[in-house]
């Protein structure tokens, strides 16, 4: 911090005095929402509160939205989706002191503590120069906060300000914090108005396919391939690219309750926000059901 970054001895000092480990935070890394299966991860995600308070944010931001996706050329129930995933739309920040947090992965979860200290890093770095103070600010176990809920090297590389005053603000400005969402989805290629999987069954027919699936978000496969294997037809993706496949547990009963999907680049762009197959098909699923009209 000092050699590279420009922070003297004494203010490092002050900064870090005082700052203690959260076992708490410790505890929740170990448990998270991510590795359980789709059918109880998608209940806490997708309720009718949750919908119809989504369908009441796309009326009320109609004209921003109309803006951003001229501009910007992300869907916008999807950035409405992510919003509401997220925070509740605003309404869940999180509790814990994001300094500390980040101070505590950083130092006592030895199997990720190389990315907390980047995180850190860039923490310490966005709170000065956004004149932000960094022991007052409040976000996610996991070191995550305001409404768009960024890691501090997300916020710094794909936060942007869409309200003119040059300050990019994703606690309290909904236009920074909706056009912030749609900056990150396209910086990772989503292609305005695609698909964004298609349904391949409820068994996979090829071990090709089920090989795809067990290499996680990075496993790839041709659509041919998966229209030979499953007697499906779904289309080419976007720009010819190639799909995933993912498995989804949709009963809590043995032996069956399975869903497969190809997931296709605006899919694989979901994943980049949030690693896990199961957000994005949360996070797919609920701007579907935003598109229907009513509430």
């Amino acid at each position: 911090m000092r050699e590279e970054h420009g922070f003297n001895q004494a203010e490092l000092e002050e900064l870090f005095r005082g700052v203690t480990i959260h076992k708490r935070v410790l505890e929740l890394m170990d448990t998270q929402w991510e590795a359980k299966p789709y059918f109880i991860y998608r209940s806490l995600f997708i309720t009718p509160s949750i919908i119809r308070k989504g369908k009441e944010k796309l009326l009320e931001h109609r004209h921003l939205l109309d803006k951003i996706e001229k501009d910007i050329g992300v869907d916008r129930e999807v950035i409405i989706a992510i919003w509401g995933i997220e925070t509740r739309y605003g309404s869940n920040l999180g509790s814990f002191n994001v300094f500390r947090t980040l101070n505590t992965l950083f130092d006592a979860y030895p199997r990720r503590s190389a990315f907390f200290r980047k995180q850190l890093v860039h923490f310490l770095l966005l709170c000065r120069e956004n004149n932000m103070d960094p022991h007052i600010i409040k976000g996610s176990y996991a070191g995550a906060f305001g409404q768009t809920q960024f890691i501090p090297s997300s916020f710094r590389e794909y936060a942007i300000s869409y309200d003119g005053d040059n300050r990019r603000d994703v606690f309290h400005s909904t236009e920074d914090i909706l056009a912030s969402i749609a900056n990150y989805l396209k910086r990772f290629h989503w292609q305005f108005d695609a698909p964004i999987f298609h349904d391949i069954g409820k068994t996979l027919h090829s071990p090709e396919l089920l090989s795809t699936m067990e290499k996680g978000r990075k496993g790839r496969i041709d659509h041919h391939t998966v229209n030979t294997a499953q007697k499906t037809d779904i289309p080419a993706p976007q720009n010819n690219k190639k799909v995933s496949i993912v498995g989804l547990k949709i009963s809590p009963f043995k032996g069956g309750g399975f869903r497969y999907i190809a997931g296709y680049p605006n899919f694989h762009a979901i994943t980049a926000w949030n690693h896990s197959n199961r957000y994005a098909m949360a996070v797919t699923e609920l701007s579907q059901l935003l598109q229907v009209n009513t509430l």
